[in-house]
């Protein structure tokens, strides 16, 4: 009987988890059966997870209760009895990069744990004397290492169980009492501890860092959330005004074009009724005419006595003092107003249009700057960090050095007609203004200059530009906020600080900025050049010949775009004109 016995598989009664004999058998509703403290500490161990059976894989809803499988455990204590003992599967022998266990003979099993009192590595079967016999209690068990020969000291061929602090490094007992002799030594058990504690201060920290990030990252992806949203109701509603304001100028286009059409007829009627009646007129005074000749065709002397005295007086015509002849003007002067309002429009949209990319632009994220890795140890009382320094501006760009060089920057500059006085006379495409003898007739708008013979272009002016101005007698080349004012003494150019004017007139060069003024040599040339560098606050006038010769650099810091202006001396026939430069 014991001999039938002892030719059972013993794979069939052993723990798939385990690999040993079943010990507190329990058989899960799949079927399989397993230790109870295996298949518990399975589950436990994958909480997370919907507990499985390790075999099949099948999953149980709800955690089944394990109950002891009370026939199956009777019969395992009475093979045990017969001297059943499990055999281990091919996957427990130990490969070429498993650690093997140290006293199996023949085929190594795989090892579970390694000693670093014995520096052994032990299988399951080997190691169960660490764990049942007080002799090895105090032995430590680590996981299964190769390099246990690492502990072991190679001039004295002992474990290493100190450590150096002076040397940074592990020794053995000898050690400590040979060459480290008058070294900083301690165990490396307390060496451990107190690497261990300050092991966990670090990771204290970087957990505290982990979560301060973490709670970053959040704030940024709601950041990004927030901007998304933003973006999209902004060009939402963008969309929505601009739509409103096409929609506007539509409507606005259709009156006009309605009133005019209206016009046109009212206007067409009448005059197709006065000539109605001029050729109804005409008719009546043919047939008149005819009679007449008639009359005075007849040869009877006193038939035609007889005759004269039945034609009624020749009245004059009650239409002729009704009719003027005007000039054709009736709707240009409304393509005119309209164009005024496009005016209007354009500079509306030229002033405000930066506040609005400027708006764009300025959306932005700040981010604070990291602060330096903590240490393996922090300081008592640290130090307080000193604050930050501003990151410096970047260098701006050296400003040319020949005409070539400024060139580069060369912008069209347009005169405003909404600014100029009315004294001055616009011609070239707007780029040339004169001083006339007689007052131009430009509408009233509250831009223009009143009382001083100057203008503004349209142009808002940022960022590098570079124009050129012909002058001819008295004039001012100017740059000037577009807030300057347009009258009283104060709106003259360079009599304020918003705009600064270099005054050319012969024998007598100046410079003007808040009413001082600065006296400059007489340039041969009548061309002044002026370039600006809006960010770097740099604003210079050169005289333009042959070669290019500084009058006057200003350096300043700009705080709104600028205007390029010029003003003319009241002398008929006084002008200065932008140059084309490209």
């Amino acid at each position: 009987m014991a001999q039938q016995e002892n030719q059972l598989d013993p794979v069939k009664f052993s723990c798939s988890i385990c690999l040993d004999l079943l010990k507190n058998p329990v058989a899960i509703p799949c079927g399989h059966s397993y230790c109870m403290k295996c298949i518990k500490d399975f589950w436990d161990e994958g909480e997370k997870k919907l507990p499985s059976c390790p075999q099949c894989r099948r999953t149980f809803i709800p955690r089944p209760e394990l109950l002891k499988n009370t026939m199956l455990a009777d019969l395992m204590e009475e093979l045990k009895k017969t001297g059943l003992q499990a055999a281990p599967a091919d996957h427990c022998y130990a490969g070429p990069e498993d650690v093997a266990c140290d006293v199996c003979s023949g085929r190594k099993l795989k090892a579970v744990k390694s000693c670093l009192v014995c520096l052994a590595s032990y299988c399951q079967k080997h190691l169960q004397p660490h764990r049942d016999s007080s002799t090895f209690k105090k032995h430590q068990l680590v996981d299964p290492s190769k390099n246990l020969q690492d502990n072991i000291c190679p001039r004295h061929d002992e474990v290493m169980k100190m450590f150096c602090r002076t040397d940074q490094k592990c020794i053995c007992y000898l050690c400590s009492v040979d060459e480290h002799k008058c070294h900083d030594t301690v165990s490396a058990a307390a060496e451990r501890t107190e690497r261990q504690r300050e092991m966990e201060v670090s990771r204290q920290q970087i957990q505290q860092q982990i979560q301060d990030r973490e709670k970053d990252v959040k704030l940024l992806q709601q950041e990004v959330e927030a901007i998304d949203q933003s973006a999209d109701k902004t060009v939402e509603d963008s969309e929505e005004i601009f739509t409103e304001l096409i929609s506007l100028l539509q409507k606005r286009s259709s009156e006009v074009k309605q009133q005019i059409r209206s016009q046109q007829e009212t206007e067409v009627r009448r005059v197709r009724e006065l000539e109605e009646k001029l050729q109804q007129e005409i008719t009546d005074l043919k047939r008149r005419d005819a009679e007449m000749k008639q009359i005075s065709d007849t040869e009877d002397h006193n038939q035609f006595l007889h005759s004269w005295p039945s034609l009624p007086p020749l009245s004059g015509s009650t239409l002729l003092s009704s009719i003027q002849i005007r000039p054709l003007r009736y709707f240009q002067d409304v393509a005119a107003a309209v164009s005024e309002v496009r005016g209007r429009l354009q500079d509306i949209l030229r002033d405000t249009w930066t506040n609005v990319s400027l708006a764009v632009t300025e959306v932005d994220v700040l981010l604070s700057q990291p602060g330096p890795e903590p240490g393996p140890e922090p300081e008592p009382e640290p130090e307080p960090h000193p604050e930050p320094e501003p990151e410096p501006e970047p260098e701006p760009e050296p400003e040319p050095t020949s005409r070539a060089g400024f060139l580069k920057y060369s912008c069209e500059i347009t005169l405003d007609p909404n600014t100029v006085n009315t004294w001055l006379l616009l011609s070239e495409q707007n780029r040339k203004v004169t001083v006339m003898n007689q007052r131009q007739s430009y509408s009233d708008h509250p831009d223009r200059f009143s009382k001083y013979p100057q203008v503004l272009s349209r142009e808002s002016l940022t960022g590098r530009h570079y124009w050129e101005v012909e002058t001819a007698g008295g004039v001012g080349v100017a740059v000037s906020y577009k807030n300057i004012s347009r009258s009283g003494d104060e709106s003259a150019f360079g009599f304020n600080d918003k705009s600064w004017s270099l005054d050319c007139s012969s024998g007598s060069y100046r410079f003007r900025y808040n009413n001082i003024q600065t006296s400059i040599p007489d340039p041969a040339s009548s061309r002044i050049g002026v370039y600006l560098d809006h960010r770097a606050g740099l604003l210079s006038f050169y005289s333009v010949s042959g070669t290019m010769t500084l009058l006057h650099r200003v350096q300043t810091s700009f705080t709104q775009p600028l205007h390029a202006g010029v003003w003319v001396y009241f002398f008929t026939g006084k002008s200065a004109e932008f140059c084309k430069l490209k």
